[in-house]
């Protein structure tokens, strides 16, 4: 790698990211006939993040009660603070039927009712007509369903030849003149340079959840996608917004589904109350996630929680009063993790949870067909993102459960549907000699020797998701997004000095985390840039010393660019076509 090693590979199109957006977005380029088509993922396809997605798949198909796209999409606009854009909240909920008929096709297996068509059941802030009682949306595969989706287009892309790079780890974005042609990446088992060089890229890396201390993504969630772009000088958008799952399980990363509640499962706190009613009287705790977590967050700052050694840290989830044989058969992965890592029966016991870090509505900002936005205007010609990385935006402020794999879905077709129509008209994709100079000169820095006084890249992680978990969590506030700020710009500085000390070329872990905490300080920074420019409470941001919804000033999306002399605020209109921004009440 550092010495030189350099490797060069052109094909028509280049997906970062073997997740269920990735994948299904290199499955369209392929079908499409597009050219030779590869994926470089820094892991396995199979154990991408999308796997860990249990609930299901929203889609208005109407299998169990009535429905409607236009529902679903008032739910996510509303779910979603108003900050949603409408226009891609339409292209979404329009095409979920579609795309699940697509799936099933392709060979997912989804759970069926007993005439055959595919089950449904109930997630939180999907409606019955514009916030009426919860409808049975979501299309599920036991509580397995992205696993399933990973398999399903894992095998479809080996069906159309689509060339896989596992164990490489992208760590440049080859973009001239405002047009993207390639990527920069490392190969994990030797340390060689490979340059891909590409018509198109697509950036489908996920999330970012790893930059807290406590949340429910896997370690690969880094936020790569967002690092690249950010450092390329493309904006963030609205990255004040992360969403904090409601039943996390406590000292833990173990996420309890949400398909829990659509069973019936009850919240109680240290009172044995059913406190949802408060907070929600209608849905209770099919309200969204943004309004059971802040709830679950007041009962315990109220000291009507309920932890072990006098500390008031969680509440209870019950499941007691199910049906044990359903809860098996329908949440089998649930109740193996309650027993395993809880020592809980999930039908005899109630289940600790308190709310975890877990999801990301902001990130590179794209069109309804991935394309990657240059700032308040222009594209990045050749450059394309989709699913947790991206933001559409879809989401809004709070994203509801079982959207988050249908954008993936969506967005991940459209983007490799509109990319193999680019790449037609683009001449054949070739390397640079100097393509990975860059590239290679950062590593070198990590790599270099003599420098005895900087701390360990691990205790800099360390105190960056501290610090996050602490100051920009469920509730913020003006001086600890200060502070934040502060901190997270001292702790850049030291990674400027940071040094990998283990000098090995085989699998050098070390190295490649310390290339992962690059972007996560980069994306960290922005989501308290973020936050502190945002002076109102919306969705997932909550700010104590600004709790009510300003439609009038914040009815805007936030921009955040990595500028030579810092970090620069800027803003996007938000899309509104059909619901004006109202009352969130459930």
């Amino acid at each position: 790698m550092t010495e030189g090693t350099e490797r060069g590979r052109a094909f028509a199109a280049v997906v970062v990211g073997g997740g269920g957006a990735g994948l299904f977005a290199a499955m369209e380029l392929a079908r499409a006939d597009a050219g030779p088509v590869a994926i470089v993922s820094k892991l396995h396809p199979i154990r991408s993040h999308t796997g860990a997605a249990m609930g299901g798949i929203a889609a208005a198909l109407g299998n169990t009660a009535p429905d409607s796209c236009e529902w679903h999409m008032f739910d996510t606009v509303k779910g979603g603070a108003y900050l949603a854009d409408q226009d891609a909240a339409e292209v979404m909920c329009k095409e979920a039927p579609d795309v699940v008929i697509d799936l099933e096709h392709l060979g997912l297996p989804f759970d069926r009712l007993p005439d055959g068509r595919i089950a449904q059941r109930q997630y939180g802030g999907h409606t019955a007509g514009f916030g009426a009682a919860p409808v049975p949306r979501s299309c599920y595969a036991a509580d397995r369903t992205g696993h399933m989706i990973l398999h399903t287009l894992y095998q479809q892309c080996l069906r159309h030849d689509v060339e896989f790079f596992d164990e490489f780890q992208v760590v440049d974005l080859l973009i001239d003149d405002g047009r993207c042609r390639g990527v920069v990446a490392v190969e994990l088992r030797t340390a060689d340079l490979h340059v891909f060089a590409a018509r198109a890229v697509v950036l489908a890396t996920g999330g970012y959840g790893r930059i807290y201390d406590l949340t429910t993504n896997a370690v690969a969630a880094t936020g790569d996608g967002p690092g690249l772009a950010f450092r390329a000088g493309i904006p963030l958008q609205d990255m004040e917004f992360f969403q904090f799952h409601p039943t996390g399980v406590p000292g833990q990363g173990i996420l309890i589904s949400e398909a829990a509640r659509g069973m019936g499962g009850h919240l109680r706190n240290g009172r044995g109350e059913r406190f949802m009613e408060r907070y929600a009287p209608t849905l209770r705790e099919l309200a969204p996630r943004d309004v059971v977590a802040r709830a679950i967050h007041a009962e315990i700052a109220a000291g009507r929680g309920m932890g072990g050694d006098g500390g008031d840290d969680h509440v209870e989830l019950h499941l007691t009063h199910l049906d044990p044989d359903e809860l098996r058969r329908k949440l089998p992965d649930l109740v193996d993790h309650a027993r395993t890592y809880l020592g809980i029966d999930a039908s005899a016991r109630p289940i600790p949870v308190l709310p975890r870090a877990h999801y990301a509505m902001g990130g590179i900002p794209t069109d309804v067909d991935g394309r990657v936005r240059a700032g308040t205007a222009g594209f990045v010609d050749g450059l394309y993102a989709a699913g947790e990385c991206a933001c559409v935006s879809v989401h809004g402020a709070n994203r509801l459960g079982t959207n988050s794999l249908l954008d993936i879905l969506v967005f991940g077709r459209r983007a490799g549907r509109h990319a193999a129509g680019y790449v037609a008209g683009c001449p054949a994709a070739v390397s640079r000699p100097g393509d990975a100079l860059r590239a290679g000169a950062a590593l070198n820095r990590l790599l270099r020797r003599g420098r005895t006084g900087a701390r360990p890249p691990v205790a800099i992680r360390r105190d960056m998701q501290r610090w996050m978990g602490r100051h920009a969590g469920v509730s913020r506030n003006a001086g600890d997004l200060a502070a934040l700020g502060d901190k997270l710009a001292g702790l850049a500085e030291e990674y400027a000095d940071a040094v990998v000390h283990d000098r090995g070329k085989v699998f050098n872990q070390e190295l490649l985390e310390t290339t992962e905490l690059g972007n996560m300080l980069d994306v960290a920074r922005a989501v308290a840039r973020a936050a502190a420019a945002r002076t109102e409470s919306r969705g997932s941001h909550f700010r104590s010393d600004h709790p009510e919804t300003d439609d009038e000033r914040w009815l805007r999306h936030t921009l955040v660019a990595k500028r030579p002399d810092g970090l620069e605020v800027d803003h996007l209109p938000v899309s509104v076509t059909r619901f004006p921004a109202g009352e969130r009440t459930f």
